[in-house]
């Protein structure tokens, strides 16, 4: 009598805690999804059409002709950045270049070219006022997000809202919003060219 009722108590116990075992972790599988350290999502978006920053008050202007820039030619990139700056790791190995473009239209986006990270469940991408460095501990007050990461890899381009004070901003960033954590991120310096 007595076994039997110890292995009715083992089964009270056992099932209960198997059951609590796979809530959490289902809960864990869910919040980490560490399958995505092994995938690789890459996007190639096209260079919009973009336009050179304004020429400073007294330069020779240029004819409206040669201020458009063919999306095909990557090269013409650099003298179409407002400012830009090179990816460094924080929590996650990341490299590769980000950018301030302006377009023909007026409008402005950041540029991911060559970025490699990690994918990550949540990563969003921000412009902060603080610099890259500094992120580490948090974004920092002003910060503004301009859309979930496309793809770990590749060439990408986020939109900046109309009206965006670009001069305010130190930094591009792929945080991880889920875990508060910056994957990396880029010092914005004014572009020379």
């Amino acid at each position: 009598m007595s076994r039997s009722r110890s292995i009715q108590l083992s089964r009270r116990t056992v099932v209960p805690v198997l059951l609590v075992l796979i809530v959490a972790a289902g809960i864990g599988l869910y919040l980490f999804q560490p399958w995505k350290a092994f995938t690789k999502n890459e996007v190639n978006e096209a260079l919009p059409v973009a336009t050179a920053p304004s020429a400073p008050a007294g330069s020779p202007k240029q004819p409206d002709s040669s201020r458009q820039t063919d999306p095909s030619r990557n090269a013409d990139l650099s003298r179409n950045a407002l400012a830009q700056g090179r990816f460094v790791t924080h929590e996650h190995a990341t490299s590769g270049t980000a950018r301030t473009v302006r377009l023909a239209d007026g409008g402005h986006v950041l540029r991911l070219e060559d970025l490699k990270t990690s994918d990550g469940p949540d990563v969003r991408v921000y412009l902060s006022t603080r610099e890259a460095d500094a992120v580490k501990t948090g974004l920092g007050d002003g910060a503004l997000e301009l859309g979930k990461l496309k793809g770990n890899l590749g060439n990408q381009n986020y939109a900046v809202p109309a009206g965006t004070d670009l001069s305010k901003f130190r930094s591009a960033v792929l945080w991880c919003q889920r875990f508060s954590v910056s994957f990396g991120a880029a010092d914005l310096s004014p572009a020379k060219g």
